[in-house]
């Protein structure tokens, strides 16, 4: 599941060859003040990129910037609310021009389906899957028009594995999915990719939160024997925004340690 909530990772050293891979690129990372979005915008600074970080607190939107400009990276901060088509639209007019987009701000409420409420379905839906579908309608023809470009949504293996609980999330995410084919197919043919990456649980304060610090839980879930960490799928993110991924289109990367089979061994 991706976090818009929680904050990790730190700006690593840069390296000359790191830099060469994405200078002369922007890149719009959404809900990039915490968890993985923060460790994408950190990783992409850190490679060259020019970051436009996106979030809803001013205060920790101050501290990445600055995160990233100690570590000798370039970034401005865009504060805007997604559920709020309007805001979603300032921020694409914001951010202007950009050759990368990372979708990643996500919300999450894994309710049983009597007690989800008209307003928490509609934020899912907002969020997660409508302030996707506004940015790469609004940025995506520019990337085209240029003949270069990549987008990367960050989505979940709720999208595919079912539960008891959290049906309109599960429900956004594969709509983003959905999306993230059709938006390969339609831009594709210009220059630009369009992937995206389904994680499982992955380590952040926000989810830390949610599940009363009893992360360990997900020990026994993945092959891997343990939740992701944040920066395990920035490197993901990377990879789809690089040139070395140059034949990747329309891909759903899953990034979940490895399912484990319901047979016994």
């Amino acid at each position: 599941m991706s976090d818009s909530t929680a904050s990790t990772g730190s700006a690593g050293p840069s390296d000359s060859a790191g830099l060469a891979g994405l200078g002369g690129r922007t890149a719009l990372v959404t809900g990039a003040t915490a968890g993985i979005g923060r460790a994408v915008a950190l990783l992409l600074a850190a490679r060259g990129a020019e970051v436009i970080a996106h979030g809803r607190d001013p205060r920790r939107g101050a501290d990445l910037v600055a995160a990233i400009e100690a570590g000798g990276g370039r970034a401005r901060f865009i504060a805007a609310d997604l559920s709020v088509t309007a805001e979603v639209t300032r921020l694409a007019a914001e951010a202007g021009p950009v050759d990368i987009l990372v979708n990643n701000a996500g919300v999450w409420d894994f309710a049983t389906t009597p007690a989800t409420s008209a307003d928490m379905f509609d934020r899912h839906l907002a969020v997660n899957t409508r302030a996707p579908f506004l940015l790469v309608g609004a940025l995506a023809p520019e990337m085209a028009k240029r003949g270069r470009g990549a987008i990367v949504n960050i989505s979940s293996t709720a999208a595919t594995w079912v539960a008891p609980i959290g049906a309109v999330y599960g429900a956004s995410k594969a709509a983003l999915d959905m999306l993230t084919r059709n938006w390969a197919t339609e831009f594709g043919p210009h220059g630009v990719r369009v992937n995206a990456i389904s994680p499982a649980a992955i380590r952040t304060d926000g989810t830390e939160l949610m599940f009363g610090g009893n992360m360990d839980a997900f020990d026994s879930v993945t092959l891997r024997g343990r939740a992701g960490e944040p920066d395990e799928i920035a490197e993901a993110v990377l990879f789809l925004v690089e040139d070395r991924s140059s034949y990747i289109n329309g891909a759903v990367l899953a990034a979940h340690g490895g399912e484990r089979s319901l047979l016994p061994s």
